[in-house]
């Protein structure tokens, strides 16, 4: 099973290990490192979150040689470059463009073993907003500025994908990835975290709600749309009115450890226990005393790396 997608799609993959399912892993990280330095060991491959559905195309374009974007590394105001398709992935960034560049050639040579050698691919769609380069289209995980990149400014454009725009990318992806592994089933959640910011000219509030309808509708076309695909619904185990707002943290936006125990929880029993098969079914959230048993054990699950976080890290 591989796992790619938004801050969310790591309690997925977190999951996978802690039951000693076979979590697929391109990308080892060097014995003297810990788990989750430099982004290893936190989805299949090292490509860090990938927040919309046209990074997942790109993402299977670029390894596959159908697509080499003119953006090849960003200099960070500290003087070290970075990949500008996974910018965090690597603290320390990089002495030259030439690193990014050689690195880049073995995390892409991972990712053709993730899309290859998978028999489950998990993803899950968490944004809508994007940052494309003006001169060719590609896609980027943060805003230039976000990761401190020493960049003209114009040379990229803030872009919010319609529906239209990511079925088509996401039934593109499926199509491709069929191809290569005919025998490859796809998982579609929706991530519940809320957006933390929004470059459109309405309240973070009206822009939250266009992402979430927006994914969710995609993630259900599409999973009816192919036989070898199917929706988890994290988005409302997590949101929906049986939980209330029990399952969301103070800020409103964050999910709890017992949300995410609940709906890996859920996940577990439809597709990776006895109950496979069977309607997935949540009518009531969790008893305290379920919550006081999982809590100690479910904080570390509950830790997550997420980029877009970043926003509100900035000085």
């Amino acid at each position: 099973m591989a796992t790619a997608g938004s801050c969310f799609a790591q309690h997925v993959a977190r999951t996978l290990r802690e039951m000693d399912f076979n979590y697929l892993t391109t990308e080892v990280a060097p014995a003297f490192a810990f788990s989750g330095a430099d982004n290893f060991g936190v989805f299949s491959a090292r490509y860090g979150n990938v927040y919309t559905v046209r990074q997942l195309l790109q993402m299977f374009r670029r390894a596959y040689g159908l697509f080499s974007p003119e953006d090849t590394a960003w200099r960070r105001a500290d003087g070290r470059f970075v990949d500008p398709f996974r910018p965090y992935v690597h603290d320390a960034g990089f002495a030259s463009p030439q690193e990014v560049e050689d690195e880049r050639e073995s995390h892409l040579e991972a990712v053709r073993q993730v899309f290859e050698g998978c028999d489950v691919f998990v993803f899950t769609l968490g944004l809508t907003e994007g940052w494309q380069a003006v001169s060719d289209g590609a896609v980027f995980p943060l805003a230039p500025g976000v990761v401190g990149a020493d960049v003209a400014s114009d040379a990229y454009c803030f872009h919010n994908f319609t529906v239209a725009e990511m079925e088509s990318d996401l039934s593109e992806f499926l199509k491709r990835l069929h191809r290569i592994n005919p025998a490859c089933r796809v998982l579609l959640t929706v991530s519940p975290v809320a957006l933390i910011a929004t470059y459109e000219d309405s309240h973070v509030l009206c822009a939250n709600t266009y992402s979430k309808s927006a994914l969710r509708v995609v993630a259900g076309q599409v999973a009816q749309a192919f036989d070898f695909v199917d929706y988890f619904p994290s988005y409302e185990i997590i949101l929906g009115p049986q939980a209330g707002a029990s399952f969301l943290a103070p800020d409103l936006r964050e999910v709890t450890p017992e949300g995410v125990t609940y709906a890996m929880e859920v996940f577990a029993r439809h597709y990776l226990g006895e109950g496979k098969g069977r309607p997935v079914c949540v009518t009531v959230a969790p008893t305290p005393e379920e919550v006081a048993r999982q809590r100690a054990e479910m904080a570390k699950i509950a830790s997550v790396i997420c980029d877009e976080e970043k926003i509100d890290s900035r000085p």
